[in-house]
């Protein structure tokens, strides 16, 4: 069995943050750990997709450094290493067992990207606002699950008026997991290949298709 070794407290601390957040958003969600190097690439989903392309799907991504080089790609439930982080340490123990969402086959490219452009992380903390604003008033508590499911697919699914426009679930991914920080000068920049839009902070990075 495979064990990560972060490179410090401070970053366990870190991973476990992000996942805690992620876990607010599907308690039962799941985080692909994919580690090349001494790089561990955590990505967790924000937004199913719907459909044959999972059209609408946002995934975050966080990066952490490793002590040690290692090569892993594997899927867990995320309470898998919620509970080993919560033990204390910085080793991460593969657990023994994985899972398969249907996010995990749709891999966001490496290379290729082309800038865009950037927006300012107040503007996507707005974006993010309204839309949570408008999810909770259109439904409300009794709704059905596929009719919320409806809902947030159409909110987040939209583009948002900025300059650049980027998918409104990349705004909402980005204050769920706590990658805005916003500021007078805080900026997001914006990529582009294919169907994907990556915007990016110093927080982490939000994708969607």
């Amino acid at each position: 069995m495979s064990t990560l070794r972060l490179a410090d407290t401070e970053s366990a601390a870190d991973l476990a943050t992000y996942l805690t957040r992620a876990k607010r958003l599907d308690d039962a969600g799941d985080v692909r750990l994919q580690a090349i190097g001494t790089v561990l690439a955590a990505w967790t989903c924000v937004v199913p997709g719907r459909g044959l392309g999972s059209s609408g799907l946002v995934l975050g991504l966080r990066t952490f450094a490793l002590a040690e080089a290692a090569h892993l790609d594997t899927t867990v439930p995320i309470s898998a290493i919620t509970d080993r982080l919560a033990r204390g340490g910085t080793d991460i123990e593969e657990p023994p067992v994985t899972s398969q969402p249907t996010w995990r086959a749709l891999s966001p490219p490496r290379s290729g990207w082309e800038p865009v452009g950037r927006v300012a992380a107040a503007d996507l903390a707005e974006v993010a606002r309204v839309g949570i604003a408008e999810v909770a008033q259109g439904a409300p508590e009794g709704s059905g699950a596929a009719a919320v499911a409806d809902l947030r697919s159409r909110v987040w699914g939209r583009m948002t008026q900025t300059i650049p426009p980027v998918p409104a679930g990349t705004a909402f991914g980005l204050h769920a997991l706590g990658f805005l920080r916003p500021g007078t000068a805080a900026q997001a920049t914006v990529h582009t290949i294919g169907p994907w839009t990556r915007v990016a902070t110093e927080g982490g990075f939000v994708l969607a298709r």
